[in-house]
């Protein structure tokens, strides 16, 4: 599970960089809320994976 969230993870990041050189307008910006939730989205699961760890 961890490994998947830090592959989605780079992911969206790469997505967001590239939505901003690819894309002009109100498609730029809903790529970048949704690659940007899912950002937030998969470090929230990676530091509650981490916290049950320790």
């Amino acid at each position: 599970m961890k490994s998947l969230l830090w592959v989605v993870l780079v992911v969206a990041l790469g997505v967001n960089v590239s939505t901003s050189l690819a894309f002009d307008g109100v498609l730029q910006v809903l790529l970048s809320v949704l690659t940007g939730v899912v950002t937030i989205g998969c470090v929230v699961g990676l530091v509650m994976l981490r916290r049950q760890r320790v």
